[in-house]
């Protein structure tokens, strides 16, 4: 049996422990050898701390997996076999920036397909792209697995702008949607299966079967009482108008409430900015409290509290992934990966979010033909922003981060995109070098 190296950048991750417990589950499939947890000097109190409590994790499932902790990313990435990513520039005091600038302008911040999006696009992506030089340098064969939000945007950049082929976007809002409907049906998550397509936190349930049994129309009523609201931890549960839902025949996922309730959501978020904070902030309060927990020398499993983070599956989608990859088990995953004809309005070469063979060779995209009229119009535009987005973050152009942002569904117009750009631009200095060297030089 050879080695078996794994690298989490962002290893400090309040969601660690969930990926621990993951590879600790699937051991005897995936023999994991080394497992090295990377974060940068501004996270090492939390990398200790997660660290620790992951090398508890570890003695106590009495597995020979060693643990390492580092802050030097090139000295963990030497010949590794996976190397996923799940890290946040500027931390949540960015993320918390990225969502209460835009309310200032009466726009939704939102994190990933909206103007925080943008910005934490224009933030993550140089350091992906860094990553992705060092992985060519000194693992080139490894499988770069990426959760970094945003997904979409991220992995558009990934195969637009580095060499590395061998990449996977993973998001959990499919899976998260599988196991509600499997639970609106009153089944087990393992007899549903949606054909999922789109983009991240654009993607559609477009057939729901049931033991191979096609139960769309059944979900869709279910979706449409009055008990059943969809939703995530971090999205307010809002009801859909019955007969959108019904004329839209396919599953939106929770995120389209931005895009089909804009106005209703706008208020929520104003509001809760206004109380309890927007949703960074009370992350925030979400982490100090995991932390404290995983403090603790007793504690040597993941703790229940960590579902409130909002990002339950997230792992478990993770380490499924690299389990079908590395055994080539050719099972039905819904991932991020290179278009190749799946989507037909779609370009080619452009990053979806699909229902994909996974094959020792990568993520292998179930052809739809196309997606509904109805919402093609939607996709393309957030691909239009993904793709305009990471060509701002690779440029440090000002005009293409206005045209990106004025050009996203929820900026109202030029005027008030510019106004957002410019005051993110100058809360952001510190992590977007590209924008300004040009200006100082």
């Amino acid at each position: 049996m050879g080695k078996l190296k794994i690298v989490t950048i962002g290893g400090g991750s309040s969601y660690t422990p969930e990926i621990v417990e993951g590879f600790i589950k699937r051991y005897e499939e995936l023999p994991i050898t080394e497992l090295w947890l990377v974060d940068v000097e501004a996270g090492k109190e939390k990398l200790e701390i997660v660290g620790n409590m992951a090398k508890r994790m570890v003695k106590e499932a009495g597995l020979p997996i060693d643990v390492h902790l580092t802050l030097d990313r090139r000295e963990a990435l030497k010949d590794a076999d996976f190397v996923t990513t799940q890290f946040r520039v500027g931390l949540l005091d960015a993320r918390a920036k990225d969502e209460r600038i835009p309310l200032k302008y009466n726009v939704i911040g939102q994190e990933t397909n909206g103007p925080g999006g943008l910005f934490k696009g224009l933030r993550t992506i140089p350091v992906i792209l860094d990553i992705c030089k060092d992985m060519e340098e000194l693992c080139p064969n490894a499988w770069l697995v990426n959760f970094t939000n945003p997904a979409g945007m991220v992995t558009e950049a990934v195969l637009r702008y580095s060499n590395i082929n061998k990449v996977v976007g993973l998001c959990n809002v499919p899976i998260m949607m599988k196991m509600q409907v499997a639970e609106l049906l009153g089944a087990d998550g393992d007899r549903v299966h949606i054909d999922f397509a789109g983009l991240n936190h654009m993607v559609f349930g477009l057939n729901v079967y049931l033991d191979g049994e096609n139960v769309t129309e059944t979900v869709l009523d279910k979706m449409t009482s009055e008990e059943n609201k969809m939703t995530m931890q971090n999205i307010k549960a809002m009801d859909w108008e019955p007969g959108f839902i019904k004329g839209l025949k396919a599953i939106p996922c929770p995120y389209h409430r931005y895009y089909y309730k804009t106005s209703s959501m706008l208020e929520a978020e104003l509001e809760s900015a206004d109380s309890e904070g927007t949703r960074a902030e009370v992350v925030q309060g979400v982490e100090r409290d995991l932390f404290e927990l995983y403090k603790d020398p007793n504690l040597a499993h993941k703790p229940e509290q960590l579902s409130k983070r909002g990002g339950a599956y997230y792992s478990d989608a993770a380490c499924s992934l690299i389990n079908s990859i590395y055994n080539d088990k050719r099972d039905i995953q819904t991932v991020n990966t290179v278009n190749n004809g799946a989507i037909q309005s779609i370009p080619n070469d452009s990053a979806i979010e699909i229902n994909s063979v996974i094959t020792k060779d990568g993520p292998k995209p179930i052809g739809i033909g196309d997606l509904p009229v109805a919402v093609r119009g939607l996709v393309q535009q957030i691909k239009s922003f993904e793709r305009v987005g990471a060509e701002a973050a690779v440029t440090g152009d000002y005009n293409t981060a206005l045209l990106a942002m004025t050009i996203n569904p929820l900026v109202p117009s030029d005027e008030t995109a510019k106004k957002i750009v410019d005051e993110m631009l100058e809360a952001h200095k510190e992590h977007l070098p590209q924008f300004f060297k040009k200006i100082e030089a």
